[in-house]
């Protein structure tokens, strides 16, 4: 005959071992002594082995006791979690949410959305992953995510999902202070700037086509991962580039770097977008469209 252990069992385990006593855990559990001593004595049956030491006053688990109780503290966590899970279905609020946040959006921001969601909805796990230019659109229409922050330019052809915009950013042209066109007259031609290597982030897309922004024909392109990396490289005087005014606000007033005037300026302000995919509706998804419309009206995201 199959050994059996029920969640209802391995409850009463617990109880015991932490109240020392079959009555203290009848007391917690609310029920009658003699059925705190049923279940386990019909566990200690359907397993053949001596689960509590009756000897003293005190309930003490045999060392099989202690190793069943180490495993079905486990299984009562796990049942826990997935009774939740399915409770949280139930009522319409995901049980995760994928999150693609580009690379042009302050990461603090992000995380004080992240703090005020989990306050409504502590149950809902959340993933968040880093894309560069296209990567986030690319995200969204592949299905890697379900919502992306600060997508850039326009979203690819095809439908299924829905954007609106976030906010402006506004793209400055810096060079390193030692760098040759820190000194050179303003505006900068693109003649000027062509002569320079230019920095680069890579765009994340898998599917669509990357996206490159900011080069110029024949000029050296370096490559980096990502825009906090161009910045760290823009800063050594790796290369030169555009850069968002709001994540090199501090390398500006301390001088790490030079902002530029250019005649064929590829900078000003381009707009980021919020997006989603059109088959989810559910209410974790809706809080965060909610709060990032709101976001949009007071256009704070961005500024320096």
């Amino acid at each position: 005959m199959r050994p059996e252990i029920s969640l209802d069992s391995l409850l009463v385990l617990d109880a015991i071992a932490r109240r020392g006593s079959f009555a203290g855990a009848a007391e917690e559990l609310h029920r009658a002594p003699s059925s705190v001593t049923y279940a386990i004595q019909r566990l200690e049956q359907s397993l053949g082995v001596t689960l509590f030491d009756r000897r003293g006053h005190r309930a003490r688990l045999t060392p099989a006791g202690e190793a069943l109780l180490h495993e079905g503290r486990e299984l009562l966590h796990l049942a826990e979690g997935v009774t939740r899970h399915v409770r949280r279905i139930a009522t319409g609020w995901e049980a995760e949410l994928r999150i693609a946040v580009g690379d042009l959006v302050p990461w603090p921001r992000v995380l004080e959305l992240c703090a005020a969601f989990y306050q409504v909805a502590p149950e809902t796990r959340l993933r968040l992953s880093v894309e560069v230019l296209g990567g986030t659109w690319d995200a969204l229409v592949s299905g890697r995510a379900d919502l992306v922050i600060g997508a850039p330019g326009e979203g690819p052809p095809g439908g299924g999902y829905t954007a609106e915009p976030l906010g402006q950013v506004e793209f400055v042209f810096a060079v390193a202070p030692d760098h040759p066109l820190a000194s050179a007259p303003e505006p900068l031609s693109s003649a000027d700037i062509r002569r320079h290597r230019v920095v680069v982030a890579a765009d994340t897309s898998r599917g669509l086509p990357p996206r490159t922004v900011g080069v110029l024909p024949g000029q050296r392109v370096f490559t980096v991962p990502d825009l906090e990396v161009k910045r760290l490289a823009q800063c050594q005087g790796l290369g030169v580039g555009y850069l968002p005014r709001h994540l090199v606000r501090q390398d500006l007033e301390q001088g790490r770097l030079v902002e530029k005037s250019v005649e064929d300026t590829g900078g000003g302000r381009h707009t980021l977008h919020y997006a989603w995919s059109s088959h989810n509706r559910g209410q974790a998804i809706g809080w965060f469209r909610g709060q990032l419309a709101a976001a949009a009206v007071s256009g704070d995201w961005f500024r320096t």
